[in-house]
């Protein structure tokens, strides 16, 4: 991911309202992100909660997506369904995104489970286990990240289409 602006955060969001954008609070350590190592930014709001934020760049452009978590946690371990690592180091929870414009006005919402942190791309960036003998490890985590591309790029896009 190339790197961003404070005002580009805030303009990218698809589905939040001017106030929501002005209020937003950016990740902490924003200006040290290590883009080039991130395939969407993401993070959780400190001072409420239950609100994610991610960015994507999608069609050349920057598109990002306010999400509320669900209350109730999954009763059994859930997968990503972004990175869809199967190790899970981390926690997954259900965020569900107000679809944009005239749907989203009308309480039209898309539902995920996502690593509660939005840690995928760290996920998908670890060493996989060798499968077989001659398994293309660099290969397999390369395919990897492009799963994680498609995924994240595939729920915004339902957000922004209305697919």
């Amino acid at each position: 991911m190339l790197p961003i602006t404070d005002a580009q955060v805030r303009a990218s969001f698809l589905n939040a309202s001017r106030s929501e954008r002005k209020n937003l609070s950016l990740p902490a350590g924003f200006d040290a992100l290590e883009w080039d190592r991130l395939d969407y930014l993401g993070w959780r709001d400190p001072k409420l909660p239950l609100l994610g934020y991610v960015i994507v760049e999608l069609d050349g452009d920057l598109a990002g997506v306010l999400l509320r978590q669900a209350e109730a946690r999954p009763r059994s371990r859930a997968q990503c369904a972004w990175c869809a690592d199967v190790q899970l180091p981390n926690d997954v929870v259900f965020f569900s995104a107000r679809r944009s414009g005239d749907a989203g006005r009308r309480g039209d919402t898309v539902g995920t489970l996502v690593c509660g942190h939005f840690e995928c791309s760290h996920n998908v960036r670890r060493r996989p286990p060798v499968a077989y003998l001659g398994f293309d490890v660099e290969a397999a985590r390369q395919r990897r990240i492009e799963a994680l591309r498609e995924n994240v790029g595939g729920f915004v896009r339902s957000i922004r289409d209305g697919n």
